[in-house]
């Protein structure tokens, strides 16, 4: 679909021009939509009001050709979110020039053996990792995750539920891919067996304490008269501190 005045494919082409990001059909025929909703009296413009998924990939096509036969300098890359206009590889070097702020540290050997190892057989725990690596992967695993080429995927049903990690829509539009079908030799690579960790063990669960045994026998208690001797004895009188005389004695009652 197109008119004399803006055909479709030269309207996709401005829109991926001016995009900060990867567009899909989808968001292009939401513009399309808007451009015509806020023009309506314009006829060139409101005719694109209805535009189908079908007319705007065969649009990207057409400029996808155009650009080839053209030789230009830039090309419609494809990603998981959508398409995007870029430069071609090959003009690099001259565009580091111009953006030397820009420019982005390479990953290192085991950041993409690491990187490699999660592609494929995602979502995947860091022991697993390590197993096939054979080495410790702390310090290349916080470099990928800062650089938001991997992400935390949830937890695994084995002992311990480790992390598992899986890559992200940014990893899709860093290497230029659509799906993960798009990796290199992905399907032999997914089915070569790997080493694996060993699961964790289980904790021992600790037995309960046993509880005090109760006791059913009375409590001791002091008799208040012992057994044997009875009531006690009452108190001997004190000796009496008066001395009777011979007088007292002779005195008659």
């Amino acid at each position: 679909m197109s008119s004399s005045a803006f055909p479709l494919h030269r309207i996709v082409e401005a829109i991926l021009f001016a995009s900060q990001k990867p567009i899909s059909a989808k968001e292009i025929a939401a513009i399309l939509k808007g451009a015509a909703d806020a023009a309506k009296e314009n006829p060139d413009i409101a005719c694109f009001k209805k535009v189908k998924k079908s007319d705007i990939i065969d649009a990207v096509i057409l400029l996808e050709s155009d650009f080839a036969e053209s030789g230009r300098a830039y090309e419609i890359r494809e990603s998981a979110a959508g398409w995007q206009l870029v430069t071609k590889a090959d003009f690099s070097p001259w565009l580091r020039q111009l953006f030397p702020e820009n420019r982005v540290p390479r990953l290192s050997a085991p950041a993409l053996e690491t990187l490699a190892i999660i592609a494929y057989r995602q979502p995947i725990t860091r022991a697993d990792i390590e197993a096939v690596r054979g080495v410790a992967v702390d310090g290349v695993m916080q470099t990928i995750l800062d650089r938001g080429l991997v992400r935390i995927a949830g937890r695994a049903e084995i002992p311990g539920r480790p992390l598992l990690y899986e890559t992200t829509q940014h990893f899709m539009e860093h290497f230029g891919l659509k799906n993960l079908d798009d990796l290199p030799n992905a399907d032999e690579l997914r089915r070569i067996p790997l080493p694996k960790a060993p699961p964790p063990p289980e904790k021992p669960v600790p037995a309960p304490a046993n509880p005090p045994e109760e006791t059913t026998e009375a409590p001791t208690q002091t008799p208040l008269f012992p057994a044997d001797d009875g009531p006690p004895a009452p108190p001997e009188p004190e000796p009496s501190i008066y001395e009777p005389t011979p007088e007292d004695n002779d005195q008659e009652p």
